[in-house]
């Protein structure tokens, strides 16, 4: 039987909020496929335990991506072990829970999003970029979403947090192109991880995510972190040596169905 290729084979890769959901799968995956990788995350327990399943090759770093010293040394550290970062996955982030109206968003919660979600990222890209610049290569990712590309009405934070992303991740491939480094975004529709815990109509997110499979457009697939992991892979790697600027939608087309349009449609029969 033929090996598998390994599509990362010696890169460098820090994910943040790589010990649970996307960051988590995007992790294991890189490592199956050769990279080093360096969960940066605030979760050590999880950060940790995921190390000592793998290997000397995936390493924890504590890392709160609302201090840019945090992502500064997590950065700093990969060179230093390693001597250059060859990915940089920006996929720390959060949601409100329970913000359902622009009439009630308080300011603090709206603040708390966007430090994590677009500032955080921001801080992650620049401190890449750094590194990356002078050795004219390197790949920076961003986690987006599906609601960058349609209305999420229950998230005005997140929902912004996210079109950000995309704006900030288009920006990017136009400045940093001149120097070799590709810029794209992975942009899922609903996952069922840990940010998304008690949304919606149930609280169990397996069970949330099995929810919104059943109202997707995709018939008969549930997305899974794996899924979004997978389209990762391939923007982290030389198979998209020529792709910037990309946002790659992982929605099943959910978002080109137009499904608030399908749903008056199907109220007239």
């Amino acid at each position: 039987m033929a090996t598998t290729a390994r599509r990362l084979e010696g890169k460098v890769a820090i994910i943040t909020g790589g010990a649970s959901g996307i960051g988590e799968s995007t992790a294991r995956l890189f490592w199956t496929h050769g990279a080093y990788v360096i969960i940066a995350d605030v979760q050590a327990e999880r950060g940790k335990s995921i190390c000592e399943e793998l290997d000397d090759n995936v390493i924890y770093v504590h890392c709160d991506v609302t201090s840019e010293n945090d992502i500064r040394d997590a950065v700093d550290f990969a060179v230093e072990k390693y001597g250059k970062l060859d990915i940089m996955f920006n996929n720390a982030g959060i949601m409100n829970v329970g913000c359902m109206s622009i009439l009630t968003i308080e300011k603090s919660q709206l603040e708390k999003v966007l430090q994590v979600n677009l500032v955080g990222a921001v801080m992650g890209a620049k401190h890449a970029a750094r590194v990356m610049v002078p050795r004219r290569q390197g790949c920076i990712l961003f986690t987006g979403s599906a609601t960058a590309s349609i209305a999420c009405m229950p998230e005005h934070s997140y929902v912004a947090s996210k079109r950000g992303l995309l704006g900030l991740a288009q920006n990017l491939s136009a400045e940093l192109g001149e120097f070799g480094i590709r810029v794209n975004c992975v942009s899922p529709y609903v996952v069922g991880t840990n940010i998304n815990k008690n949304q919606g109509p149930v609280a169990d997110p397996n069970e949330f995510a099995k929810f919104m499979s059943e109202v997707g457009n995709l018939k008969g697939a549930q997305l899974k972190p794996d899924d979004v992991a997978r389209a990762a892979l391939y923007l982290a790697s030389d198979d998209a040596s020529y792709v910037s600027g990309l946002n790659l939608l992982v929605d099943g087309g959910f978002t080109a169905a137009n499904p608030s349009l399908m749903m008056a449609i199907s109220q007239l029969h």
